[in-house]
């Protein structure tokens, strides 16, 4: 990280020497990164990687269908022309990136060898690339848009916003930029974006920096700015709440696809245990997965549910670990036994509220081409110098998509 180049002058307000007070050693490698994205995000940790999805696009077949050549005539069977009934999902990547910036001072004045450097530098590198893996491990719960919340009350041309699931407010952060719209097909509305400026996570609302616009109100969207565009076009990766939406699909494309052929085997399992104890919608769910042929192994849910349940299951309680897929990281949740084996639930806060996800692993992939997050320093710089200040920059990134190989042997329970 001692090598440096020029940049253009985008970025602004590097850390300030004023705020240091001490320094650290620290030497970043590829492990550390991963460490430090796997640890407290459960479903980014188990689910499977492939890190070498380079060309166009990446290819995800299915068969959904058996050919039906058959009756108890033999004529009858040599006469149908059914056959097998194949799709195929076209996965294409999609970005994210994160920047950390850094005043000059502050590096030099704390410089003893090539590997020390302040811990406010630290700071800022880890900052950055927490800020990263959020985003990409709450997508991985969502429907590639960008959403990361919706509105409650009409906000009026007021700088409070409450949240129509006080549960979200875990996707929003002081500092953060963002912006609305209707739903996730429609124009951004006027006013452009809002700085949140203070976060009450008890209440579930937040306050941002000038008057919203009247254009906003109650159940609009919300979404970091940078993350959204109109027409649906998405630009950050298709997660469960895509892969198996709340409503089965229509024929719409997705991936290529039309899913509405077989809305369960192409679009997954929807459940509802809205009216049941949590336990009996895990247990039904997992039945109706089992009956179609899947063998669901983990649970996901956010921590008001999974406290619930564990509170409703009181001494009959098993804990049990789950680990990551290619790190030496583990989660533990509740096992609870099913049709087909055990399942461990685990609790995620990057999950949707009301929302349990019932998988089976091995189905899902996260391609992406190199690891996510990764250093972007295919120059082998890692800190950049600004062109226009006296400062430097560390840049992050990611390119990649979520891949599901059997969506109905995976299912969503409504809570």
């Amino acid at each position: 990280m001692a090598h440096t180049t020029n940049v253009g002058s985008s970025a602004t307000h590097p850390l300030d020497f004023n705020t240091v007070q001490e320094a650290v050693k620290i030497h970043y490698k590829p492990q550390r990164v991963r460490n430090m994205v796997y640890k407290d995000n459960p479903f980014l940790g188990i689910i499977p990687k492939y890190t070498k999805f380079g060309g166009l696009s990446m290819p995800i077949p299915l068969r959904f269908s058996d050919p039906q050549r058959r009756a108890a005539t033999f004529a009858t069977a040599q006469g149908n022309t059914s056959t097998s009934s194949l799709a195929q999902f076209s996965l294409t990547r999609v970005k994210d990136y994160g920047f950390a910036f850094i005043d000059g001072e502050t590096i030099q004045a704390t410089k003893g060898d090539n590997n020390a450097f302040l811990r406010y530098l630290t700071m800022e590198i880890d900052g950055a690339i927490n800020s990263i893996t959020r985003s990409l491990a709450v997508s991985l719960y969502r429907d590639g848009s960008g959403s990361i919340g919706a509105c409650g009350a009409d906000p009026g041309t007021g700088t409070s916003i409450s949240l129509s699931n006080a549960e979200d407010i875990t996707n929003f952060e002081v500092g953060m930029n963002i912006v609305f719209a209707a739903d996730a097909a429609s124009a951004l509305r006027a006013g452009g974006a809002r700085t949140i400026s203070a976060v009450d996570r008890a209440a579930g609302t937040m306050t941002v920096s000038a008057a919203i616009d009247t254009a906003v109100g109650a159940s609009d969207l919300i979404f970091q700015e940078g993350d959204y565009t109109a027409a649906n076009n998405k630009l950050k990766v298709s997660g469960l709440d895509a892969w198996v939406p709340s409503a089965a699909p229509g024929s719409a494309a997705f991936f290529g696809v039309d899913r509405s052929k077989d809305a369960t085997r192409l679009g997954g399992v929807r459940f509802d245990g809205s009216s049941m104890p949590i336990e009996e919608a895990l247990i039904g769910a997992a039945a109706q997965i089992a009956r179609d042929g899947g063998r669901p192994d983990v649970a996901l849910c956010d921590f008001a549910t999974y406290a619930t349940l564990e509170k409703a299951m009181g001494s009959r309680v098993v804990y049990s670990t789950i680990k990551a897929a290619d790190v030496d990281v583990g989660f533990t949740g509740m096992s609870l036994v099913g049709p087909t084996g055990s399942i461990t639930i685990v609790p995620d806060y990057n999950c949707q509220p009301d929302t349990m996800w019932l998988l089976q692993k091995d189905t899902w992939v996260l391609a992406t081409l190199g690891d996510a997050p990764q250093f972007l320093d295919l120059d082998s710089l890692r800190m950049l110098r600004d062109a226009g200040s006296d400062a430097y920059e560390v840049r992050l990134g990611y390119y990649g998509q979520v891949g599901c190989y059997a969506p109905g042997w995976n299912c969503r329970i409504a809570l």
